[in-house]
């Protein structure tokens, strides 16, 4: 996040560095000013969430309020949730893309 906002729990963000780059993922609880947790359910799971630094991130507009509630509830989000998070994103993503003539 090139602008060093500090993105919002449930909130979409593209990996841009690293083995995982392209990838989208959910940004479960903050580390402190310059690292998030991460998880997208799939390949990377709410159990072995993967601690990114914010400057290798770029926060999407897309923000999951199921996955935002879950985590601000029980602390915890089932994998399962976070698919259905990035799923939604990618749905949202391409029918804007088709609507704009993309």
């Amino acid at each position: 996040m090139n602008n060093q906002s500090i993105p919002h729990i449930g909130q979409i963000v593209k990996i841009l560095r690293g083995k995982d780059a392209g990838q989208l993922a959910v940004v479960l609880t903050q580390a402190d000013n310059k690292f998030v947790y991460i998880a997208d359910g799939d390949k990377r799971k709410f159990d072995q969430a993967k601690k990114k630094n914010l400057l290798h991130l770029e926060a999407q507009s897309y923000i999951s309020s199921e996955v935002a509630n879950s985590l601000m509830e029980n602390g915890r989000v089932t994998n399962g949730k976070l698919r259905y998070a990035v799923m939604m994103f990618r749905l949202s993503t391409e029918s804007n893309a088709e609507q704009r003539g993309d």
